[in-house]
């Protein structure tokens, strides 16, 4: 075996027990001391749920909200019993399949006649009995309530227990197993009605520590019997299940049996939820109109119902992974959409084996990969493990359900890779030292560290993405040219006004493609992308026009020539991405979408515009701002038209600009409908006004319909066409 060898097996069992003792420092840790880091891993799942989005549920739940708008109409909570009997009446009435109350009835009806009456001391017979007859309509409807256990030791807590027609059986339960979640007390309904119902179920939502609802109990243990919660009730009664079997590994609980329906939980018998997405991705219907009868019988026929609140006052807002204030219903209608379509997550007895094992592996690849790479691709490297891992973990948590722990497996690759670099110095630095003093005295410094470096050529790849193109010229500029006289005096010039222009665009997040003499085009949502990019390139190009104000000021004082100039913004696909030869190339944008940008910066003049956008801009616009319409053209080279707005600032016109916006408005709608004598006046009045807001407009527009009025054109449709670029 010869030196280099030798010297290879050597550094590569080296880096290997490196590995191997970053992965037993990180298994000890997540074996001793898992919960340490329990909110960031949390965290980091919550937002593989949110890279996923919002999933489409079964279609078999639905939401009775007492809503706001049923609280202004009903009175506030809790209404009189015969209201909630009325909803209880007409959801049966349209076949609904079930009636779940994420509400407990906990107190008397107090508004009830006969409790007035008693109030009073009036004696009189048949007097209605809303809880009475609440409790009966309970009894005649397919409805389960609702309860709640207290899990915490209190003062006067309610004893009374809830009677369940379900058996609930533990099985292969180890001596001394007490993994369920234990209940010191209740909160029930009143007597007369859970004695009427044919089931209950707890909706106790327990939050993390963190303070969100990831989890939700399946079943409690209260005085050494088990209780099934509102919504396992709600599966037990749909499949006609009458034996629940709660299944234990060595561990604690695997999962809970409906029949030949397994539900896997956790050891403590929580079901991990697997969110739809945000609130509303169940339907949902205001009690109100449940009340009034008022929804289609084809909607409610069959479906799960659960009556449960969205209303803030009412206080059952909880945080998910998907939203800090949701409504405590949908959780449960979550849970019961998870167990009907089957796709559960779940932390199964293995999963820590399989954690510690992945550890192990990704500890080793991450120290042999930085071992084996060049140093420069170190950070890539890390981040491509990270990224790796990251789609691996989305990839198993949302296609098999299996949860596993993210937060030490990417701790051990950040630290395997940090490690891994500090001992890679040893290496590959001090042998680059060696090498560089060796080619010192024989090349350039340049020339070695080219040698040295061997990067690749880094280029982009080309896509096609949706972005907004800026283009902006300064108006008279072969004038001002003319005037300077003088090269230096002029770029000095020029970059007085391209330095604070650029700053604008570069704070407004947008990326400036190239400076064209006195023109600058640039671009938003590439190569990053940037929300709202629209707004914010209109923001953008507005703020250059005002600074124009104070900088004409200054030029004014130096006895320099004015600035003025006009900008096109575009919104649209474009290719974007590195072009060029293999010699030089740059990172850019092009298509028809910057061409159009492009000709819409050349009309400016044309219209006596300062901001001109295309409708495509306007429509992804979402602030207010001040619009004048231009146009509705068809450009040189192109046959499909385009509308052409003016913008004039952000938020509303004064009362003056809004007359004058009004009036030009109508007489614009007039033109397109060839109204053009009505039309004519309109546009004659307005050029006559002495303050109008634009100098060019309405005199166009009186000159295309004179024109028109001579030679009515046929099947005319507003348009416009441009046969020049300005």
């Amino acid at each position: 075996m010869n030196k280099h060898k030798k010297k290879a097996i050597k550094k590569f069992l080296l880096y290997f027990l490196v590995s191997i003792f970053i992965a037993i420092f990180s298994s000890t840790f997540y074996i001793f001391f898992p919960k340490l880091p329990d909110s960031i891993d949390n965290r980091l799942r919550d937002t593989l749920f949110n890279i996923r989005g919002e999933i489409s549920n079964t279609n078999n739940v639905i939401i009775i909200d007492i809503d706001e708008k049923s609280l202004n109409k009903l009175g506030q909570w809790p209404w009189q019993r015969n209201k909630v009997s009325k909803i209880l009446q007409n959801l049966t009435q349209n076949e609904i399949g079930l009636i779940a109350f994420d509400i407990v009835f906990a107190e008397e009806d107090n508004s009830s006649p006969h409790k007035v009456f008693e109030e009073f001391g009036i004696k009189k017979e048949n007097i209605p009995n809303y809880d009475l007859d609440f409790a009966k309509t309970v009894a005649t409807t397919p409805t389960i309530l609702g309860y709640v256990f207290e899990l915490e030791q209190k003062k006067h807590l309610g004893k009374r227990a809830p009677e369940i027609p379900a058996i609930i059986v533990e099985k292969n339960k180890q001596l001394g197993n007490n993994s369920l979640i234990k209940a010191y007390g209740t909160i029930l309904n009143i007597p007369l009605l859970q004695s009427n119902s044919y089931s209950s179920g707890f909706f106790n939502n327990i939050p993390d520590n963190s303070g969100i609802i990831r989890s939700v109990p399946l079943v409690i243990s209260y005085d050494d019997i088990i209780y099934p919660s509102l919504s396992l009730e709600v599966l037990r009664i749909i499949t006609q299940t009458k034996r629940v079997i709660v299944n234990y590994d060595e561990q604690g609980i695997e999962n809970i049996s409906l029949g030949d329906l397994k539900i896997p939980t956790d050891r403590y018998g929580r079901i991990l939820v697997n969110f739809r997405g945000k609130e509303g991705n169940f339907k949902y219907y205001s009690a109100i109109d449940i009340y009034e009868n008022k929804i289609d019988k084809k909607e409610l026929e069959g479906k799960i119902a659960l009556i449960g609140t969205s209303a803030v006052g009412l206080l059952d807002l909880r945080a998910t992974p998907f939203e800090s204030i949701y409504p405590g219903v949908e959780v449960h209608a979550n849970v019961i959409d998870n167990i009907i379509k089957g796709d559960f997550i779940y932390k199964a007895s293995w999963i820590d084996g399989a954690n510690v094992t992945l550890i192990f592996l990704l500890s080793i690849i991450t120290v042999l990969l930085i071992t084996y790479t060049p140093f420069w691709f170190n950070p890539l490297g890390t981040i491509l493990l990270l990224g790796g891992f990251g789609i691996f973990t989305y990839y198993v948590l949302f296609t098999h359900g299996i949860v596993l722990n993210i937060f030490f497996p990417l701790a051990t690759i950040i630290f395997a890779a940090i490690i891994a670099t500090l001992f890679d110095y040893f290496y590959e630095i001090k042998q680059e030292e060696a090498i560089k003093k060796k080619f010192a005295a024989k090349v350039s410094k340049e020339v070695m560290d080219n040698l040295l470096k061997n990067i690749d050529s880094n280029e982009f790849q080309a896509m096609e993405k949706e972005v907004t193109v800026f283009f902006s010229d300064v108006r008279g500029f072969t004038n001002i040219s003319e005037q300077m006289n003088n090269a230096k005096k002029l770029i000095s010039y020029l970059n007085e006004y391209m330095e604070p222009m650029s700053n604008i665009i570069t704070k407004y997040e947008g990326t400036i493609d190239k400076y064209i003499g006195d023109a600058i085009m640039a671009y938003w949502n590439a190569p990053a992308d940037v929300k709202n990019h629209a707004d914010k390139a209109v923001s953008a190009s507005l703020y250059q026009i005002k600074e124009l104000e104070p900088l004409n000021k200054k030029l004014e004082k130096e006895n320099k020539p004015l600035i003025d100039i006009g900008i096109g913004l575009n919104t649209g696909l474009a290719i974007v991405g590195e072009m060029g030869s293999s010699l030089r190339s740059d990172y850019t944008v092009i298509g028809d979408t910057i061409n159009l940008g492009a000709r819409l910066e050349s009309l400016c003049k044309y219209y006596d515009s300062k901001l001109n956008i295309s409708n495509f801009t306007k429509e992804k616009l979402e602030k207010e701002y001040i619009f004048r319409f231009l146009d509705y053209v068809t450009v040189k080279g192109k046959n499909k038209p385009i509308e052409i707005w003016q913008v004039i600032d952000f938020g509303k016109p004064n009362e003056t600009l809004q007359k004058e916006l009004d009036l030009y408005h109508k007489a614009i709608k007039l033109y397109k409908d060839s109204k053009f004598n009505e039309a004519l006046k309109i546009f004659e009045d307005l050029q006559e006004d002495e303050n109008k807001s634009n100098k060019k407009i309405y005199k166009l527009y009186i000159k295309r319909c004179k024109e028109f009025i001579l030679t009515p054109p046929k099947d005319f449709n507003g348009v416009y066409k441009h046969n020049t670029k300005s």
